[in-house]
């Protein structure tokens, strides 16, 4: 398979943030074979576009994803951000989102 992905990285900084809010932007950036630096630019992004808010927690940032937002897609206007995680991140991830859990069968 080629270097491509389905999910931009912007997407899968919002996976790691929903498994864990309070994750270092270096920690995301090394995930993600990124800069820090760019980490930073797509954290930036998805809290100007009201995706994320972040709170300072001591020296660190904790972040809080918004997720009754609509997808930014213009075909995908009627899911959320919260659905979309919890569809790629499970149940738990759901939970934690206050997302109700996906019924079986349901698509």
């Amino acid at each position: 398979m080629g270097s491509w992905g389905f999910l931009s990285n912007h997407g899968r900084v919002l996976l790691f943030l929903a498994h864990d809010p309070g994750m270092r932007l270096r920690d995301i950036a090394a995930s993600l074979g990124i800069t820090e630096r760019t980490a930073f630019g797509i954290v930036t992004d998805l809290t100007g576009a009201g995706y994320i808010s972040k709170r300072k927690d001591g020296r660190r940032n904790h972040y809080q994803i918004h997720a009754h937002q609509p997808l930014p897609e213009p075909t995908s206007r009627e899911r959320t951000i919260g659905e979309f995680l919890a569809l790629l991140a499970g149940p738990a991830a759901a939970a934690d989102l206050g997302q109700p859990p996906r019924e079986e069968g349901h698509r």
